[in-house]
């Protein structure tokens, strides 16, 4: 990862996520974010998620909304999802 940042990951009632160590955000919707961190891509599913805030200086996004996955994907899968949605 391109990101030497510490990752940490902490999670208040399920209403409220922070996630350290971030380098980019590569999707989200109001179900699901896809972040890359120094610990590998991150997937938070549930329901209306938003994002409360952004700093890729510093690593740091917040999200707010119900929580009901938090998955890390491996590389290999992930490169797997992009090339399903090429040849969609």
């Amino acid at each position: 990862m391109a990101s030497a940042q510490p990752h940490d990951i902490s999670i208040k009632g399920r209403k409220w996520v922070q996630v350290t160590g971030v380098s980019s955000v590569e999707r989200f919707d109001a179900n699901a974010f896809a972040l890359v961190t120094s610990a590998g891509p991150l997937t938070i599913e549930g329901t209306n998620l938003h994002m409360k805030h952004l700093d890729l200086e510093q690593g740091i996004v917040e999200i707010e909304g119900t929580v009901n996955r938090v998955a890390y994907v491996s590389e290999q899968a992930q490169k797997k999802r992009v090339v399903g949605r090429l040849f969609r």
